[in-house]
């Protein structure tokens, strides 16, 4: 069971670090190229990098989910 949790807590540290990796690059983005981009009711960077946090956030968890509790295939050798 320790391990269990141990793997879900890796899973969520995984989302939120890829997502403030996400919300830092589409500050970034927001800031210099997509000035008048406009997500939940704010525009330029603010919009860009909430939307860069939540698909980076999306992302990571997904792939941490893959990578740590996908089954692993028996081995072939003999």
């Amino acid at each position: 069971m320790p391990k269990i949790n141990l793997r879900t807590f890796v899973v969520l540290l995984i989302g939120f670090v890829s997502g403030v990796i996400g919300w830092i690059v589409g500050a970034l983005i927001g800031g210099n190229y997509a000035e008048q981009f406009v997500f939940n009711s704010v525009r330029g960077y603010e919009a860009t990098g909430q939307l860069g946090f939540i698909l980076a956030a999306l992302i990571g968890l997904i792939s941490g989910w893959w990578f740590l509790f996908k089954r692993k295939s028996p081995s072939m050798s003999r």
